[in-house]
């Protein structure tokens, strides 16, 4: 099987790290070079940017939309088609959209970020999810190590690298023992 791993990151990204849209590319090449489908909110900025390095090298790649139709994808959100394989339009809006992807996902990675990425973050977090936070890229991804700390609620499975490559075989090692540990 392969593995299925959602990216969260910011839709706008100005007010991210200037190296942001490169990492995510490579954050997207990493996940098809491991054996990975890459799943994103079908979205502007850090999602899509992922997607456009994973079709570089020949990935799939699946969005899951808030919206419940292509017309309404495209028109009232405004959100792209290209550099997707399939777009699930769930017609949850953005926050049932955000639990849809996170269910989906066998670990997910955070890059930068704003509040929809806190939120996929939090439910990642209490579903028990594999998450990679991909350091130094801005927003969330840099604080969310705070947030973790001054939660209470102990350390989640999450590692931690502000290098694409190396955190995305992290991520595939957590996410290895995960699946190990549910077939034993």
């Amino acid at each position: 099987m392969k593995y299925k791993i959602a990216v969260s990151g910011a839709a706008e990204i100005g007010h991210c790290e200037k190296m942001v849209k490169k990492k995510a590319e490579e954050v997207g090449k990493e996940i098809i070079r491991h054996n990975g489908i890459l799943i994103t909110g079908a979205t502007t900025g850090i999602p899509y940017y992922a997607a456009k390095g994973a079709k570089k090298v020949n990935g799939i790649v699946i969005g899951v939309s808030p919206a419940a139709s292509e017309k309404s994808h495209l028109r009232k959100y405004r959100l792209p088609i290209d550099n997707h394989d399939l777009i699930i339009y769930t017609g949850f809006e953005y926050a049932g959209r955000n639990l849809f992807l996170c269910r989906c996902a066998d670990g997910v990675i955070i890059i930068c970020g704003r509040i929809g990425t806190l939120n996929e973050f939090t439910i990642s977090f209490e579903e028990r999810k594999p998450i990679g936070v991909l350091t130094n890229t801005g927003g969330t991804a840099d604080i969310i190590k705070e947030i973790v700390e001054n939660s209470h609620r102990g350390p989640g499975k999450i590692v931690y690298d502000s290098n694409p490559r190396k955190l995305v075989k992290k991520l595939i090692k957590l996410i290895d023992k995960e699946k190990n540990s549910v077939q034993k």
